[in-house]
This record gives structure tokens, sequence and C-alpha cells, in this order.
């Protein structure tokens, strides 16, 4: 027969380990709640669930969408589901303002887009030569940047500040920024308007020391177009090898500011 002693005693344990189970269920409880918040980063790591809450917060938007969106391979399927995502808000009246890099200009799929949208509302697009990171910033109330390494995963953001920041960051880019080419030009003509720019990007990571591959990950380019352009300011500097036209770049002259979509000229 178990006698009282023995019968507390248990009462107490249960009752510990209820308080134990109540504790951090209460705090699982409120990481989600905050996590929901307004005010607070969200991480979502699902490749279905990131373009779900993408795309949904896209189709909502009420006054201005403003994108950057870094070449990457296979650009076409994300650009119809971006394409598909601001169809609506465009034609309720939202605006659009897009980056791109300059390879962009020779990106079929991004041509394209870039057409599509701008025949369906107050759409604006410009390139820069440099990488950034991606950004989608809705009504100044939402924004997502990346949430890791990993190219899958996405931050949803809510907090006033951080979005003040990151349309702050996207303006100056955009003012940078050259106007894209809306009618179709043969890739020739695109290149002499950004060749210029592609080789002041290239000169300056060149002085920093980058290996060509940086270079042209960096730049949204593919390795044989760098190494072209590489070839080039050899041949312009009279530089035997890559350490002589670095040197020679940083002390003869101020340095300014893969995907089968990038220049082939190199001239």
């Amino acid at each position: 027969m178990t006698s009282p002693l023995e019968s507390l005693l248990r009462i107490a344990d249960t009752l510990s380990s209820l308080e134990r189970y109540a504790t951090e269920t209460a705090g699982h409880l409120l990481l989600v709640e905050g996590a929901e918040a307004p005010g607070r980063i969200r991480y979502i790591d699902q490749p279905e669930t990131v373009q779900d809450t993408i795309g949904d917060a896209l189709r909502r938007a009420k006054r201005e969408i403003l994108t950057a969106q870094p070449d990457e391979p296979g650009p076409e399927a994300a650009l119809d589901r971006l394409h598909a995502a601001v169809r609506d808000p465009l034609a309720r009246g939202v605006a659009l303002r897009t980056l791109f890099q300059h390879s962009a200009r020779f990106c079929e799929p991004t041509k394209k887009y870039v057409q599509q949208v701008m025949a369906q509302g107050d759409v604006e697009v410009r390139t820069l030569p440099e990488f950034f990171d991606r950004l989608i910033l809705i009504d100044g109330e939402v924004a997502f940047i990346p949430g890791g390494e990993h190219s899958h995963s996405a931050a949803l953001i809510r907090d006033g500040a951080v979005i003040a920041f990151l349309r702050g960051v996207f303006e100056k880019a955009w003012v940078r920024a050259e106007r894209f080419p809306f009618r179709p030009v043969r890739a020739a003509d695109a290149a002499r308007e950004v060749v210029p720019d592609v080789r002041r990007a290239i000169k300056a990571l060149l002085v920093e020391g980058r290996s060509d591959k940086a270079i042209a990950r960096r730049l949204g380019m593919s390795l044989r177009s760098v190494q072209g352009h590489i070839a080039s300011l050899r041949e312009q500097y009279g530089a035997q090898h890559r350490f002589q036209l670095g040197y020679r770049m940083a002390h003869g002259e101020i340095i300014g500011s893969g995907n089968g979509c990038t220049p082939t000229t190199t001239s």
C-alpha cells in the first residue's frame, strides 16, 4: 500500500513536470507570435513557401513595388512567376520600378519580361554594372531579402526602420542606374551603351585582387566574357600579366566606381 508521503511525492513530481511543459509551451508560442507580429523579421526556408508568400504579398500591393533582381541561372521561370504576380497590381495602377544588372540587357527572357510589364502599366526598369542582393519592397511596408546563404530562403521584414534603410539603398542605386532599352536592340548596340560601365567595374575589382571567377559572379557575366574584357585591358595598358595590369591601373588613374545572358562584345 502506498504511503501518504509517497503519494505526495508523486503529486509533486507530476506538478513539476506540468510546470516545465507549460513553460516550454508558452516560450514556443511567444516565439511564434513574435515571428508573425509587425516589427519583426520572419524567416521562410522552403522554396514553395517563399514563392507563395512573395507572390501573395505582390498581388496585395496597393501603391508601389520596388524590386532588385540580380542575374541567376534559369531566369525565365523566376521572371514568369514575377510577371504572374505583378500582372493584377499593374492593372490596378500600382507602379513598378525594377533594377537589373547590365548583363540583363543581353538576356532574352529578361527583355521579354520587360516588354510585357512595360505594356501593362506604370513601369520603369534600369540596370547597374555591379552585383547586388535581391530585394522586393512593397508599399513601403513589407520587404523581402535573402534569408541566408541558400537562394531558396527569404526574410520577410515589416520593421519600419529597416524598410526605410532598404528603400534608401534602392533609391541610391536607382539614381546611378542606366535606363533599360525598351525597344528591341542588337547585342552590339546594347554593348556599346554599357561596356564603359562594365569595364570600370572590372578594373575596380581587378585592383582589389579579385579572381576572374569572382568578377564574373559579381557582375552576372560569363567567365569567358570577363576574360575577354581583361585581355582588352591588358592590351590597352601594355600589361604582360594580371598583376602588372592591376598595378598599372591602380597607379595610372583613379578607379571609379552565367547564364548565357551576358555581353559578348569586348571592344
